[in-house]
C-alpha cells in the first residue's frame, strides 16, 4: 500500500487574509492538505469557531493538528506554574476536541535546577495529574505529542520523548527533525541520521507511530549555536541544516505516513516545496 504524506503549514498561510474558520479551503485550494492551528500565545477560540475550523477542514480532507501554548512548563520548580502549565494544556484539549485536532503539539518543559531524570520525574507526575483533571471533566478525545526540543536546556530529547509517549496512553510523539538537529549541533547530515531516528520510534513506540498512524513532523531550516536551536530558515538557504530529501526517501522507503509541518518563515510557499520534492521522488521510484 502507497504510502502517504501530508503537507501543511504552521498557522494560518502568509497569502491567506481571511477568517481561521475558513483556513483549510484556502489550504486545499493551494494543494496542501495539513494544518497546524497555532495556540502558542494562549487558547483563545471559542467553542463555535472551533466547530467550525473542524468542519472546515473535514470538507477539504485536511489533517488538522494544534500547536498548544509556550507557556507550558511541566517540570516547573513551583506548584503555580505547574497548575497553570497544566490548566493550559486542558484548555488545549477541550478546543482541539471541537476542531478535531488528530495532534495537540507542545513543549514538555525546562530542566533548570534539576537533572534530567528528576525533570522526567516532575514530568510524569503532572502529566498523570493532566489525565485525571481531563477524565474528571469528560474530555475523552484527544492525543497530546509532546515535541522534540531545540534547546539542550530543555526537557525533550529523542529519548525522553519516546519514554514519555511510551509511559501513557493519549500520548504520540512529534518529531521535529530541526529541533532534533540543533540539539546536537548539526547531527542530522543525511539518510543514515534519518534512518536512525525512525528505527528507533518503530522499535519503542510500534503502532503509535507506523502505519496505520500517522507520524507527526515538524520541518525547517535551523540555525543553531552550542546551546541549540537559534533561528530557522526558508528551504532555499541550503546552507543551513537538516537536508529535506533524504527524510523524504526514508518515509517512502520506509512506508511511513506523516504529516509534516513546515515551520520555515515562508510556510505555505515552502510546505508547496516539499511536497514537490516528495512528487519527485516518487516518481523517480516509481511508486
Amino acid at each position: 500500500m502507497k504510502n502517504r504524506i501530508n503537507f501543511g503549514p504552521a498557522g494560518n498561510p502568509l497569502g491567506f487574509n481571511g477568517q481561521t474558520v475558513d483556513v483549510c479551503d484556502y489550504i486545499r485550494g493551494l494543494g496542501l492538505n495539513a494544518y497546524e492551528y497555532q495556540a502558542t500565545y494562549g487558547v483563545k477560540i471559542q467553542k463555535p469557531s472551533g466547530l467550525k475550523l473542524g468542519e472546515n477542514a473535514r470538507n477539504n480532507r485536511v489533517k488538522i493538528s494544534m500547536h498548544g501554548p509556550y507557556y507550558i512548563n511541566l517540570s516547573a520548580q513551583k506548584e503555580d506554574v505547574l497548575e497553570r502549565s497544566i490548566e493550559r494544556l486542558i484548555q488545549s484539549a477541550r478546543a482541539a476536541e471541537w476542531m478535531d485536532a488528530y495532534r495537540i503539539v507542545f513543549h514538555p518543559g525546562f530542566y533548570t535546577k534539576y537533572t534530567p531524570q528528576e525533570a522526567m520525574q516532575r514530568c510524569k507526575g503532572a502529566i498523570n495529574d493532566l489525565l485525571e483533571k481531563l477524565d474528571s471533566l469528560g474530555i475523552k478525545k484527544f492525543t497530546f505529542a509532546p515535541e522534540t526540543t531545540g534547546k539542550r536546556s530543555q526537557l525533550g530529547s529523542l529519548d525522553e520523548i519516546i519514554e514519555i509517549c511510551r509511559s501513557f496512553p493519549h500520548f504520540a510523539p512529534t518529531i521535529d527533525f530541526a529541533h532534533v538537529h540543533a540539539r546536537g549541533r548539526g547531527c542530522v547530515k543525511g539518510t543514515d541520521e534519518y534512518h536512525r531516528i525512525l528505527s528507533k520510534l518503530e522499535d519503542e513506540l510500534g503502532e503509535m507511530v507506523k502505519n496505520p498512524e500517522t507520524l507527526h513532523c515538524h520541518f525547517t531550516r535551523i540555525e543553531y549555536t552550542d546551546a541549540g536551536e537559534r533561528k530557522h530558515h526558508v528551504l532555499q538557504e541550503m546552507e543551513y541544516g537538516p537536508p529535506l530529501e533524504p527524510l523524504l526517501e526514508v518515509l517512502v522507503d520506509g512506508g511511513w505516513n506523516a504529516t509534516i509541518i513546515c515551520e520555515t518563515p515562508f510556510l505555505e510557499k515552502d510546505a508547496l516545496l516539499m511536497k514537490a520534492v516528495h512528487e519527485k521522488i516518487l516518481e523517480k521510484k516509481g511508486v
